[in-house]
């Protein structure tokens, strides 16, 4: 039997916030949720499917301030979950270990 290695250099944790999405074609999602993330990238629902290399530029709502955090990737991976939900994973352009620590932080204390 032959285990699957996970071949992630940071650990992925469970995130759930509600997010809004701006992608290559300038087109605005707002039914988006963050699913899990790590620093390196995230998985996100969106009942608008997403199409892979497209450039997406994130804002993420948390409840420890009034402005969204910014992040930005590119579509990895797209899932039909159900004709209407899709999930996709992104990679960040660029790592924020401040950023990502800052969204573990809120997730930790619930």
């Amino acid at each position: 039997m032959q285990v699957e290695q996970d071949k992630r250099t940071f650990d992925r944790f469970s995130a759930r916030f509600p997010l809004k999405y701006k992608h290559s074609r300038n087109e605005f999602g707002t039914d988006v949720f963050l699913r899990d993330a790590s620093a390196e990238g995230l998985k996100v629902a969106t009942k608008e499917r997403l199409f892979l290399h497209d450039s997406v530029s994130l804002e993420v709502k948390l409840p420890d301030s009034f402005n969204p955090m910014t992040l930005n990737g590119q579509v990895v991976w797209v899932k039909s979950k159900s004709p209407d939900l899709w999930e996709a994973g992104l990679r960040f352009h660029k790592i924020n270990l401040m950023e990502m620590q800052r969204i573990f932080k809120l997730v930790a204390q619930d």
